[in-house]
């Protein structure tokens, strides 16, 4: 059976066989008697280098057992671990410190009872233990497998998104801003990607995804500058609206971005993505995809990120979903209706500051 991915088997010059996990772990193996070159090809599958030194019988190469049949990951007690017990370690017993054993104290053995030998470590639980611990086996399918990711947007950044996607094991499709809001689906995610400033309104049908189930997954560009909103995978989670509102809730300039926003600006002259830039926009969307499909905890849903795309730098920033506000309550029957204030009384003509 082969190591699953990542697991390497390292055979350390005088002290046996280690086995490193995916995680960059190493663990001491206890071979149980066998060579550390005959266990790495009874793991693999391999045969064992020509000239590879074969096991005295009853010997134990390696760091000794462990705590674990196969795999140790506890340190191995050295030699002046436990001092010898000395001539006054312990009085000697009195004549009475002991009473004598009665005659009912205890049974006689059973002749036909005989206690079972502890089993051995052999090959039979060296495989079983690596396959166990998940160290040996098939490869996993792709992450992504058995889900389907529409994609709609700016080619410089679609093209590099659906190769990742598909790489990872997911089906794509491109589709229309029309045909985006109307999917569902718990295993269906859209992603849209746009090379500059989002218009006004483009995404509001969008944002109603996530409470159909379908995972809600964009990226803009405003000046040097990429963003790459958290996914919206379920009811409550943050959508392009609530990154609006926190955006501008957390600047002084709201009025001027809100403005910008809303298309009173000069139109948008760059810098746009490069393809390393955009290589990497659609790698950490990809990144979002996995997450989704992994259960996507909440510290990814709730991350704001920012890539620069002059030195590609990548900040984060939390982000919440903004609560609904509650309606005024309607006014009771018979309720007089408030008095105006009056206006202010003329004063001097107001003075012209330059901006």
């Amino acid at each position: 059976m082969p190591l699953a991915p990542g697991v390497v088997l390292v055979t350390v010059p005088g002290g046996g066989l280690a086995v490193r996990t995916p995680d960059g772990t190493f663990l001491r193996v206890d071979t149980a008697g066998t060579e550390p070159h005959a266990a790495t090809a009874l793991l693999t599958g391999r045969p064992a280098p020509d000239g590879a030194p074969a096991a005295a019988p009853g010997t134990r190469p390696g760091p000794g057992p462990g705590t674990r049949p196969a795999v140790d990951s506890s340190p191995e007690p050295g030699p002046d671990s436990s001092p010898e017990p000395g001539p006054d370690s312990s009085p000697e017993p009195g004549p009475d410190s002991s009473p004598e054993p009665g005659p009912d104290s205890s049974p006689e053995p059973d002749p036909d009872s005989s206690p079972e030998p502890d089993p051995e470590p052999g090959p039979d639980r060296l495989t079983a233990a690596f396959a166990e611990a998940g160290y040996t086996g098939d490869t996993p399918p792709p992450p992504l497998t058995g889900r389907t990711v529409a994609v709609l947007g700016d080619p410089v950044l679609t093209a590099p998104l659906t190769r990742f996607v598909r790489d990872a094991g997911g089906l794509t499709r491109t589709v229309t801003p029309e045909e985006a809001a109307t999917l569902d689906g718990d295993r269906t995610a859209v992603v849209w990607c746009l090379d500059g400033p989002v218009p006004p309104g483009l995404w509001d049908d969008a944002d109603r995804l996530p409470d159909r189930g379908t995972a809600w997954l964009r990226t803009h560009r405003e000046g040097a500058h990429a963003w790459i909103e958290p996914p919206a995978t379920g009811p409550g989670d943050v959508t392009s609206a609530h990154v609006r509102l926190r955006r501008l809730a957390a600047t002084p300039a709201h009025r001027e971005l809100a403005a910008l926003w809303a298309g009173h600006g000069t139109p948008d002259n760059g810098p746009r993505h490069s393809e390393a830039s955009a290589a990497l926009t659609a790698a950490l969307l990809t990144a979002d995809l996995l997450a989704w499909a992994a259960g996507a905890p909440p510290a990814v849903r709730r991350r704001l990120r920012r890539l620069d795309l002059r030195d590609l730098a990548v900040t984060g920033h939390p982000v919440l979903p903004v609560p609904d506000v509650a309606p005024l309550p309607a006014p009771a029957s018979g309720a007089v209706p408030p008095t105006p204030a009056p206006a202010p009384a003329p004063g001097p003509a107001p003075s012209v500051r330059p901006a």
